[in-house]
C-alpha cells in the first residue's frame, strides 16, 4: 500500500486526502491546526463540503487517513497549502515552509507533487532547492506541478473526472506522477513540462476573471442606461456564439481573484488586459457600497457574504468585503443573513448576524449579494414589499 503525505488540509487537502484514502492509500495528512487535527482524527470535518463528511469518516475509521502536525517517510508527498497575495503580488512563504518540513523525509524514488497556485519557475526553483538540501541527484526524485482545478461544492465529483495537467520537471517525472493520478482520476492525464502547468492554472483563472469583468461592467453600463441587465444576459445569450457570465458584486475565491495577479506581478507590461480586468472586479465592490449608500438608509439587511452560493468559504469574498465596509459607518444599522458559516466562523468575523426570520420583521435596505438555494426558494415571499437591491438578479 503506498503511502501519501498531504501538507495542508484545507478546502483541496482534506477532500483529496480523504479521497485517495477511501482508494486504498495509506494517507498522512498535516495541518498547523491543532483543532483541525483533532477533529479529522476523530472522523468530523471543519468545512462545509458535500459528502466530505462521509469521506473523511470512512477513511478515519478504516485506518487509511491520519491527521498530525509533522510529515512523515512517505512515497509520495502533495504540497496543497494556500498561496494568498500581499500586496498584489503572490506569497509563497506557505509553499516554502512545506518543502521544508517535508526535506528531512525525502528519500530516492519519492513523488513531490505541488498542486498549490504557483508563479511560473516555481517548481523548477523547488526542484533545485530539494536536490541541494538532501544531496540527491537528478532522476533521484519525481518533481510534478498539479494545479487543482475544482469547484468548490462539487469538489469530489470534479476530483474524480476533471482533466488534470501534469507537468513535470523533467520527462520522467511527469511519466512517474501520471501513474499515481490514474489509481483515482477518470478524467484525461495531460502531460507536459511544469512551467507550462503552472502557466495553464494561471491562464484559466485569469480568463474567467475577464469574462466576468466584462458581464460586472456590463451591468454597470446597464444601470447607467436604465437597462435590466438580466434581461439583456439571458437576450444576447440567445446569439449562438455569446456567452455572458452573470455579474455579481465582484469575484471572490481562492483562484478567480488571485491567479491573475500572479502573471501580472511578474509581467507588468505585457498583462494589461488581465490587470484590468482584476481592477474592473475590485471596483465593482466600490460600485455596490456607493449604491447602498446612495438609497440613503440607515437600515441595511445584508445576504450572503461567501464568495459564490452553498459554501461556507469566504476567502477574498467581495460579499464580505462589502459587509465589512458596511459595518465600519457607525451611522447605519447593518445585519447578515448567512447560512452557510457556522457559529465558529460568526465568532471571529466582526460583523452582527441575525437568522433569516429576524431579517424579515427589519425594514430600510435588503441587500442581495450570494444567491443561496435557500435564499431562492424564499426570498420573493420573504422580501415582499421591502426596498430591495438584488446584485445577484436572485428575483428575477
Amino acid at each position: 500500500m503506498k503511502k501519501v503525505c498531504i501538507i495542508g488540509l484545507g478546502y483541496i487537502g482534506l477532500p483529496t486526502a480523504a479521497l485517495i484514502a477511501n482508494k486504498g492509500f495509506k494517507v498522512h495528512g498535516v495541518d498547523i491546526q491543532e483543532s483541525i487535527i483533532k477533529k479529522i482524527n476523530k472522523g468530523k470535518i471543519h468545512i462545509i463540503e458535500p459528502g466530505l463528511d462521509k469521506y473523511v469518516k470512512n477513511a478515519v475509521e478504516i485506518g487509511n487517513l491520519k491527521a498530525a502536525s509533522k510529515p512523515q517517510k512517505s512515497d509520495i508527498f502533495i504540497i496543497t497549502v494556500p498561496t494568498p497575495i500581499k500586496n498584489k503580488k503572490p506569497d509563497l512563504s506557505f509553499v516554502e515552509s512545506a518543502i521544508k518540513m517535508i526535506i528531512p523525509y525525502i528519500e530516492k524514488n519519492n513523488q513531490i507533487i505541488i498542486e498549490s497556485t504557483c508563479p511560473v519557475g516555481t517548481t523548477e526553483y523547488i526542484n533545485e532547492k530539494i536536490l541541494k538540501d538532501t544531496n540527491l541527484k537528478d532522476n533521484d526524485i519525481f518533481l510534478a506541478y498539479c494545479p487543482e482545478r475544482v469547484l468548490p461544492g462539487n469538489i469530489f465529483f470534479e476530483l474524480e473526472n476533471n482533466d488534470r495537467i501534469i507537468g513535470g520537471v523533467n520527462n520522467k517525472s511527469t511519466k512517474k506522477v501520471v501513474e499515481f493520478y490514474n489509481k483515482f482520476v477518470k478524467g484525461k492525464l495531460l502531460e507536459t513540462d511544469s512551467k507550462t502547468a503552472e502557466m495553464v492554472k494561471l491562464t484559466e483563472n485569469s480568463f474567467r476573471d475577464i469574462n466576468i469583468a466584462f458581464a460586472n461592467e456590463i451591468s454597470i453600463l446597464c444601470e447607467e442606461n436604465n437597462v435590466d441587465v438580466w434581461e439583456l444576459v439571458d437576450l444576447a445569450n440567445k446569439h449562438p456564439r455569446v456567452n455572458i457570465l452573470e455579474p455579481g458584486p465582484g469575484v471572490g475565491g481562492h483562484c478567480i481573484a488571485v491567479d491573475p495577479w500572479f502573471l501580472v506581478s511578474s509581467n507588468n507590461k505585457s498583462s494589461k488586459l488581465i490587470r484590468t480586468a482584476r481592477e474592473v472586479n475590485l471596483n465593482k465592490e466600490k460600485w455596490v457600497i456607493n449604491k447602498i449608500l446612495n438609497s440613503n438608509n440607515k437600515t441595511v439587511t445584508i445576504y450572503g457574504i461567501t464568495f459564490k452560493p452553498d459554501i461556507d468559504d469566504i476567502r477574498e469574498s467581495p460579499s464580505l468585503n462589502i459587509a465589512n465596509y458596511l459595518q465600519k459607518i457607525k451611522k447605519l444599522d447593518v445585519k447578515i443573513v448567512e447560512p452557510n458559516i457556522s457559529k465558529f466562523q460568526k465568532e471571529k468575523l466582526n460583523l452582527d448576524f441575525i437568522s433569516m426570520s429576524e431579517s424579515k420583521k427589519r425594514g430600510g435596505l435588503h441587500v442581495i449579494l450570494v444567491n443561496h438555494s435557500i435564499f431562492k426558494s424564499k426570498m420573493k415571499l420573504h422580501l415582499k414589499n421591502k426596498l430591495i437591491l438584488d446584485f445577484k438578479g436572485l428575483l428575477k
